[in-house]
């Protein structure tokens, strides 16, 4: 996939005072489903209703700025040892598959090791692979994070009001190179103000804001995104913020502003969730399991096909079954996606040094049911 064409992070983000943070925690839940939409339809609009990229990197910048709370050296480690693992594995099939497949990599095959740059691959495998720019900018803006968050405290307001100009700049003044190098600045550029928007959560600085003055900066940031949108399409093929990393940049900053100042300003918390006992184990799955759902949703949505089109030889499912319908394949995608949590998940589980489990947000027997015959 090329630099401009964005969709899906990882870990649950814990409040000061321990727990689960429901709120966050069902951002990303919804984040994650708008993705594998998208991937399963090709909805223009779905980014604009919600853009889950910019709402993810939101969430890992504040969680990442709670975490530099100890030594930088030691959660720079611990993020690392949490992401590259469940990499590695799902990475191990891809590879495979692909040499299977005439592929033959060079040196560039380091980048399938530690995804510094985007890794190499061939035509075959390229829907499996080319959600992997995801991990590379998140990968980059972890490491980034100790310096960026020193200087964001020096200068909190001005930093983050100059967050956007690095991708007004690639747009304008200078154009980077079509390499990794140059996919890796326009990512990191576009989603700059977002993680930092997870900073000022964290440190304090959107909850000092005035409502008044929040409100106008996400709605300019709104309107000019979608101006720009609207206006080059024909530059970039339509209206698709994941194909204009500009307008993409202030949608999204737009966007991701009011939600994080909610949290900060008026405390909103979804504690009722918990009430919903189904839909609250569904939000702890997706949380736990984010980097599994989102590395192997493509390949179930490709694997998907496949399997509808065996379907067609059986009488029944031919006469019965909505067969040609988009939103069948979707549901299918979605029970492949279900194996791939229950048969690969358990790998984050080992990355995070956590007893490996089926299915996550079990509740522990008592005492008195594990004694039971």
């Amino acid at each position: 996939m090329g630099a401009h064409r964005r969709k899906g992070d990882g870990a649950g983000t814990v409040p000061v005072g321990g727990g689960r943070d429901r709120y966050f925690d069902a951002l990303r839940a919804l984040a994650l489903v708008r993705v594998v939409t998208y991937h399963a339809f090709g909805w223009a609009w779905a980014g604009l209703v919600f853009p889950s990229m910019g709402i993810m990197f939101a969430l890992a910048g504040t969680l990442m700025a709670r975490s530099l709370e100890r030594p930088a050296v030691t959660v720079l480690r611990d993020r690392i040892r949490r992401l590259l693992p469940p990499f590695w594995f799902w990475g191990a099939f891809v590879v495979l598959a692909m040499l299977v497949h005439g592929w033959m990599p060079g040196w560039q095959i380091v980048y399938w090791v530690v995804p510094l740059g985007d890794p190499p691959g061939n035509a075959w495998g390229e829907q499996a692979w080319e959600v992997l720019w995801y991990l590379r900018t998140y990968l980059w803006f972890v490491l980034l994070s100790p310096p960026l968050l020193w200087l964001f405290r020096r200068a909190p307001v001005a930093v983050l009001g100059l967050s956007l100009a690095p991708v007004l700049v690639l747009t304008f003044v200078w154009q980077p190179p079509d390499d990794r190098f140059g996919t890796g600045l326009w990512d990191l550029s576009t989603y700059l103000c977002c993680w930092l928007v997870g900073f000022a959560h964290r440190e304090g600085v959107l909850r000092r804001l005035p409502p008044v003055a929040v409100a106008l900066l996400s709605v300019a940031a709104l309107g000019y995104g979608g101006w720009y949108a609207l206006a080059h399409q024909a530059e970039y093929g339509g209206y698709d913020l994941d194909d204009d990393p500009l307008a993409q940049a202030f949608w999204s900053a737009g966007f991701v502003t009011p939600l994080m100042y909610a949290k900060a300003r008026f405390g909103f918390d979804l504690a009722g969730l918990a009430r919903f006992r189904r839909l609250d184990r569904l939000v702890t799955v997706f949380n736990a399991r984010a980097v599994t759902v989102y590395l192997w949703h493509e390949i179930a949505l490709v694997l998907a096909v496949p399997l509808i089109d065996r379907c067609w030889e059986v009488p029944a499912f031919e006469a019965h079954l909505p067969l040609e319908s988009q939103w069948f394949m979707f549901g299918v995608a979605w029970v492949l996606i279900g194996a791939f949590v229950l048969l690969c998940g358990w790998v984050e589980d080992v990355a995070a040094r956590k007893p490996p489990r089926l299915v996550p947000g079990a509740r522990p027997a008592t005492p008195a049911a594990r004694m039971a015959p």
